[in-house]
């Protein structure tokens, strides 16, 4: 049967589109390398995936955005600052419905406020990547399999004062891209992983032009935790450790009109690949005194310690300073309120081309009443045919009970 990496590339081909996945091998060398194309790979890029229409309708803007019940992905720290007392959320999204029809993401999560100024949730998140044709070495057909992937969250949220609030997740990964097939080389089985999320959120209410703002600031260090493997322990690959910082600023025009605009910045806090020294004929050199390693010409090793990858990935890229700054992503958004019952939403999102070339505008619009909410978002991307395309993301909420107004943080 097929070998794990190769099943993953038939997995992830058409979900590198939305993702930093590339196919790469255990020590991060990417076959055919390219110069002046430097994709950051990580295994299970899923968890970076927007889970609701609200913040997808703005850009996959969400670090300082005002809290509901999607918090945990975005900012575990803002949740705190909900002003209800317990609820639901659930999403579905058809994922790349332009090339597979059997493609989804769906995501549940439910929070409860345990006291006025703690807030803990749960969460799943549910990755279905559709059936695929498994086949032998020898190119045979030997059946179906459905690759899935999934999220357990637990979220925990505290204000520490009028302004100032922490918060933090724990969850559980599992990855199970191809089952438990044996293989004449290797056996592959499902990979799994243990991941935490940090975060700070900061608000302040402001006057401007004679009308009540909210300014808020927030930082998200996300998916830190082990390296993912599929078989051997010698292929190893990272989390999509990321770093959110984000800012919004909400103004009540009136009593009854209300708009947002809203700034994240993303880099994902994984090594940047290298450049390698090439032999004549084109393939990557090896150091046989060194394990076979491949020889660096620019760059730093990527298989070198986790925390000394993580902490140094604002350093590594090749071409210094000017590269690290291409691995930022833009996340830019803006919503509109009317009566806290309709909302229109507006965002885009850009990657450097060098980084894997993400450009989209999206739209959103969203409905409260009473307790029920529904959001549904749509994506435009800048290029024509492109796998994102049509590409609509539906969100409901359920609040079961408001906050007593003692306990209400924000609006």
């Amino acid at each position: 049967m097929m070998k794990l990496k190769l099943l993953a590339v038939a997995c992830f081909v058409i979900f590198l589109c939305n993702t930093h996945a590339l196919a790469q091998t255990g020590t991060g060398v990417v076959a055919g390398q390219d110069t002046s194309r430097r994709v950051i790979t990580t295994a299970v890029p899923f968890l970076l995936i927007s889970p609701d229409a609200r913040a997808s309708g703005m850009g996959d803007v969400g670090a300082a955005t005002s809290a509901d019940g999607f918090s945990s992905h975005w900012n575990p720290a803002k949740l705190s600052f909900i002003n209800k007392d317990m609820g639901f959320t659930l999403s579905y999204t058809p994922w790349l419905s332009n090339i597979v029809s059997d493609m989804s993401i769906s995501y549940l999560t439910g929070f409860k406020r345990i006291s006025k100024t703690q807030v803990v949730a749960l969460a799943l998140r549910y990755f279905d990547l559709g059936d695929i044709q498994l086949r032998d070495e020898l190119g045979g057909a030997t059946g179906q399999f459905n690759p899935r992937e999934f999220e357990f969250n637990g979220t925990y949220s505290q204000v520490l004062s009028e302004n100032l609030s922490i918060g933090a997740n724990a969850k559980f990964v599992l990855s199970n891209l191809s089952g438990n097939i044996a293989t004449l080389s290797n056996d592959t089985k499902p990979g799994t992983a243990v991941a935490v999320d940090l975060g700070v959120y900061w608000t302040k209410d402001l006057v401007m032009g004679g009308n009540d703002s909210k300014l808020a600031l927030a930082g998200v260090i996300s998916n830190i935790g082990n390296k993912i493997t599929y078989n051997s322990s010698k292929n190893k690959d990272f989390l999509p450790a990321n770093l959110r910082l984000g800012s919004a600023l909400t103004m009540n025009l009136d009593p009854y009109n209300t708009i947002t605009f809203a700034l994240d910045l993303n880099k994902l806090m994984v090594p940047t690949p290298p450049i390698y020294e090439l032999e004549d004929d084109g393939s990557i050199k090896v150091d046989p005194n060194n394990d076979n390693k491949p020889v660096i010409r620019d760059g730093k090793d990527p298989t070198r310690p986790y925390l000394d990858a993580t902490f140094s990935s604002f350093g590594d890229a090749p071409d210094g300073f000017s590269e690290e700054l291409k691995e930022f992503i833009i996340n830019f958004g803006a919503e509109y309120w009317y009566n806290k019952v309709f909302a229109a939403r507006l965002g885009y999102f850009y990657e450097n081309p060098s980084k894997g070339d993400r450009k989209y505008f999206s739209l959103g619009l969203g409905f409260r009443y009473q307790k029920f909410g529904l959001d549904a978002a749509y994506l435009v991307p800048q290029t024509r045919n492109h796998p994102l395309g049509e590409t609509l993301r539906f969100s409901l909420s359920f609040n079961l009970e408001a906050a007593d107004e003692e306990s209400v943080t924000e609006d």
